[in-house]
């Protein structure tokens, strides 16, 4: 009875991935799907295309989320994820322009 087993404690770098995966994700999957949308099959013009492309917005955005704890610091998942996001959003404009 007097055996307490000690939980290891949240490590800090948790709530990096955590922001990183939100907020970063978030941006990312907005920029990608804009991609699709814009340089996609028939480009912006098909009328069930922008139901698609909204739909498209969660799986990607979770799919990033999920795999952001695999970096080994905050720090690196939201310096990785700003450069994609840089990058991403860079070929939005790019592909809209």
């Amino acid at each position: 009875m007097g055996d307490k087993t000690k939980r290891a404690p949240i490590r800090p770098d948790w709530w990096g991935k955590t922001f990183a995966g939100a907020v970063l994700g978030a941006t990312l999957a907005f920029a990608l799907a804009g991609i699709f949308a814009w340089a996609g099959p028939g480009g912006i013009a098909p009328p069930d295309k922008s139901q698609f492309v909204m739909w498209l917005i969660a799986p990607v955005w979770m799919t990033v989320f999920g795999f952001v704890w695999l970096f080994r610091s905050g720090m690196l998942a939201l310096l990785w994820l700003g450069g994609a996001n840089l990058l991403a959003w860079g070929l939005l404009f790019l592909v809209r322009g």
